[in-house]
């Protein structure tokens, strides 16, 4: 290759995109698709940013393919070539990312962008409120319209099932009318909710616990053992204590960052949604209460893509406080999933942030040691930032306060399924199912009995009525062979089927695989196929089960082999 092919594209303004896109087109003689100058200039407007910037930036690529697809409703192949020209890419490299997230929408050379994609939830929450029936309904009437009909696993609206999402307009309880209406009017962009937004929460003595942190009015070490004294633990599932993980962070050298997973993809899991809906800033003094006193230098916040309404509360308010900081900010950037369940893992979620595909890492090492772009990570949950203020202010005993049948704390229950009013509940830790339908949920819904619930979403397990006065809580479930993970309550009724509730959620396991590990790309399937079976080959699932446990890099294969073997211990009539 001669030197005036070898050069460095020269930095050049926004201003110039057509003086640009003719200096990238001088390597047009090499192997492979070339960038047309059309797609150059499209993409390039649509980014606003220099090729330098394209360049240094890799950890961009997920944001920018966002702005694509957002744009012309899916991504052609002409703009990821583009792209990855721009971003001095392999095009397998931009591609390979592009396609392991469900909401990109790859069209082929001389394919139409649909007009927008409608999304059925077929989680099971939705299931038992009949999405089968609305996905059939409105692909019959829409489907053959230029528009992407799809189903889609868990949206995290389980309270309002069943839901539909027309491009990015929620539409929950929705039937087919409300969807059509929708459409007609061209309903396609989210609606934020009413919440406490920075004005209302400042007045409210909103930020003053950061400014006296940062003022020295209030010791670091203090809060730290605050944390370490309330006993709050990780509220994303893992359950790890909140302050141990500061200290272990705090003592990396530096510089550290910190990655916040707001990528609830759990079904029957909507406890951040709901929070963020309503007070983003009390969850926002939490995260930088947290890097203060572990010494954090730039934040990452990862969003789920399907919470569109909660992205532009988040922007607009992030927006506003650093605008008008209480304190000297660290940097903060909010990023946005695509679609990916797994990316709710910690180390798949930080692959994702770095502009990769999501794929979980093995371990050691520990992202609290080597974690994003290789520096110590502080990962946590959305929800328990939340609780940081309350428990500094109030004092560690306020949230160890709290607690049934020996267990100590508060915990946020996502209820759904035959309850008479599903929601989020704020409970002690402990409550038990039976308590928390009665007390909190106004039963069971006319007409229904307790058959079966789960108590940790899809990964948690299924557990009959019998065991209904177990305490809900970590470390309370495993002996049954259950966990309560991110405490998503999903009730079933007697009408309803453990195993049907099961094979739903081995599907889910299988579509939402990364296929990175052979055992649960490939076991989840077999699961998949087996479960469908008259009569359960119990045997040959149980074999399966053991070697997804045993060999799976991360959780999701490790936790997909639960529901089967709940069906198989306590519900045997219902296989055999």
């Amino acid at each position: 290759m001669d030197t005036q092919k070898s050069k460095s594209l020269s930095v050049v303004a926004f201003a110039s995109v057509e003086d640009m896109s003719m200096k990238i087109r001088q390597k047009s003689q090499l192997k492979g698709r070339q960038a047309d100058d059309a797609s150059l200039r499209e993409v390039l407007a649509l980014l606003q940013m220099d090729d330098k910037v394209l360049q240094q930036r890799r950890d961009l690529l997920i944001e920018h393919l966002h702005k694509i697809n957002d744009k012309f409703r899916g991504l052609h192949e002409r703009h990821l070539v583009a792209l990855a020209k721009l971003m001095n890419l392999a095009m397998a490299e931009v591609y390979e990312v592009a396609t392991f997230y469900h909401h990109f929408e790859i069209i082929g050379e001389g394919q139409e962008s649909p007009r927008f994609t409608l999304r059925v939830c077929d989680g099971l929450s939705c299931d038992m409120a009949g999405a089968s029936t609305l996905l059939r309904q409105l692909k019959a009437s829409l489907g053959t319209d230029n528009i992407n009909v799809v189903a889609a696993p868990c949206v995290g609206r389980c309270e309002q099932a069943p839901v539909a999402v027309v491009h990015q307009h929620e539409i929950g309880h929705a039937t087919s009318e409300k969807v059509m209406q929708a459409v007609q009017s061209q309903s396609f962009q989210p609606v934020a909710p009413d919440y406490i937004d920075l004005a209302a929460y400042v007045a409210d003595g909103g930020y003053a616990t950061l400014k006296d942190l940062v003022s020295g009015k209030l010791d670091a070490q203090a809060v730290l053992k605050a944390m370490e004294d309330s006993g709050l633990r990780g509220l994303g599932g893992a359950g790890f204590p909140a302050g141990r993980k500061w200290r272990i962070v705090r003592e990396q050298a530096a510089p550290r960052l910190m990655a916040v997973n707001i990528d609830e993809g759990e079904p029957g899991t909507f406890k951040d949604r709901t929070y963020l809906e309503r007070d983003p800033h009390r969850f926002l003094e939490g995260m930088l209460v947290a890097a203060h006193v572990v010494g954090i230098e730039a934040i990452y916040i990862y969003l789920r893509d399907e919470y569109h309404a909660c992205r532009q509360v988040l922007s607009q308010e992030l927006e506003k406080l650093q605008a008008n900081p209480p304190v000297e900010l660290p940097l903060i950037e909010l990023r946005r999933g695509a679609g990916a369940y797994i990316c709710g893992e910690e180390s798949a979620m930080i692959e994702s942030i770095e502009g990769k595909r999501g794929e979980p890492r093995m371990r050691p090492p520990y992202i609290a040691q080597v974690g994003l772009f290789g520096r110590p990570t502080l990962e946590h949950n959305f929800e328990t930032l939340y609780w940081v203020r309350d428990i500094v202010t109030k004092g560690p005993q306020w949230f160890s306060g709290f607690g049934r049948h020996n267990r100590q704390g508060l915990r946020s229950f996502s209820v759904s399924g035959r309850v008479k009013k599903p929601g989020v509940k704020l409970a002690p830790a402990g409550i038990t199912v039976a308590e928390l339908i009665d007390e909190y949920c106004g039963g069971m819904q006319d007409g229904h009995t307790l058959y079966a619930y789960l108590p940790g979403g899809a990964s948690g397990g299924i557990l009959p009525a019998s065991l209904q006065d177990i305490p809900l809580d970590f470390d309370t479930l495993q002996p049954y062979g259950c966990f309560i993970g991110s405490a998503a309550v999903i009730v079933l009724g007697q009408q309803d089927s453990a195993r049907h509730a099961a094979l739903n959620m081995m599907k889910f396991f299988e579509h939402e695989s990364c296929g990175q590990c052979t055992p649960c790309r490939v076991g989840t399937a077999k699961a998949v196929q087996l479960m469908q079976a008259p009569v359960w080959d119990l045997g040959t699932l149980e074999d399966l089960n053991q070697v997804m446990i045993d060999a799976s890099i991360c959780g999701l294969g490790q936790a997909a082999p639960n529901p089967v073997r709940c069906v198989q211990k306590y519900f045997p009539q219902e296989v055999i």
